[in-house]
């Protein structure tokens, strides 16, 4: 069987004492620079592997914190993970990944996994369900754990906020299109349950009302969040007696499906039909034909949710519990799908 290298076989062989070892690889700077990296050189060499099972018990902390989003194949969610980690990383965090795929009960059940394996802190953006989980969200914001939603978020006492001003953002999108010249814009919506798409359409909605444009309930349409739904809707759009000018998509994947349908149907965008999405997807702007969109600025987004999470830690030993609510500015970035005049596209 083979031995299992400990901190005691690396002391012997440096001829230095195991708490000397401990604190070189856990990088004391107590420890000289030149020894940390003599220790942590030999470790690699003797294949030494830290048992971070023991450093939790010692230290109250499992250096593991947890991610949960309804889809990690959407560019947004990956991309806030991927600041969520390059922040915490040089801090000794791991990330642990969970989908809801949208489903309140799994949702639940991975808030509770993720405390079970003692988790050091959770990152959330909550599924678009209808199963309310606020219960469940307020009983975890009152355990010792940092807590923080991000873009999708209820408003529950002890729980940090990141999110991004998506009434701006859609009120300038609205806006951009009525520059353009369109009056009959559409808009697809989706469930109202989550603040972020109400926010959306109340931006919306209060564009047409700043520039005296009637508001008509007949082109409000909701869409899941997919192309092939995109396409769908506007097709049903399309037969109307009165088509829109214009389609605003409260995600650029049923924008997509828009500009897809539109084009199916012998019209063109932007001339006849304008269209704009939300969220800036990578494919948006390496399109034949790029697609307006709304920037909701993502990395950033999970920069700032991981130091909200270290002020929370650091907080934590001083047993104080701080509670932050951060509301990131929407970018408008215009591209061809929704440009008729002489605008500078991006």
């Amino acid at each position: 069987m083979k031995k299992i290298t400990t901190i005691y076989d690396i002391a012997e062989r440096l001829n230095l004492t195991a708490s000397t070892v401990s604190r070189a690889l856990n990088g004391s700077n107590k420890i000289s620079e030149a020894t940390r990296q003599l220790v942590n050189d030999t470790a690699a060499e003797m294949n030494y592997q830290q048992n971070f099972f023991a450093k939790a018990l010692k230290t109250g902390r499992s250096f593991n914190v947890g991610v949960i989003v309804p889809r990690i194949d959407i560019d947004f969610f990956g991309s806030v993970i991927r600041g969520i980690a390059e922040e915490l990383n040089p801090y000794g965090y791991n990330v642990i990944i969970s989908q809801t795929y949208d489903n309140g009960q799994l949702e639940e059940e991975n808030i509770n996994s993720l405390l079970n394996i003692q988790v050091d802190g959770i990152f959330m953006s909550i599924s678009n369900s209808d199963v309310d989980n606020t219960k469940v969200f307020d009983d975890t914001s009152k355990k010792n754990v940092p807590f923080i939603f991000f873009d999708r978020k209820k408003d529950i006492k002890g729980i940090s906020t990141i999110t991004v001003d998506d009434y701006k953002g859609a009120y300038l999108g609205t806006k951009h299109l009525i520059d353009q010249g369109c009056q009959r814009i559409a808009y697809f919506t989706n469930n109202h349950l989550l603040q972020i798409f109400k926010n959306r359409f109340l931006g919306y909605k209060q564009a047409l009302e700043d520039h005296h444009i009637e508001f008509d309930e007949s082109l409000i349409v909701e869409v899941p969040l997919s192309v092939i739904e995109g396409r769908k809707k506007t097709k049903q759009l399309l037969q109307k007696k009165q088509p829109p000018d214009a389609i605003f998509a409260v995600h650029d994947y049923p924008a997509l499906g828009a500009i897809q349908e539109i084009k199916a149907n012998g019209l063109r965008v932007p001339e006849d039909i304008c269209v704009v999405g939300f969220s800036n997807e990578p494919f948006t702007q390496f399109m034949e034909l790029p697609i307006t969109t709304i920037d909701q600025s993502p990395l950033e987004m999970g920069r700032i949710a991981a130091k909200i999470f270290l002020e929370n830690i650091k907080n934590k030993s001083k047993k104080i519990k701080s509670e932050k609510h951060v509301v990131l500015t929407p970018e408008l970035i215009i591209r061809k799908s929704s440009l008729r005049s002489n605008i500078n596209t991006n």
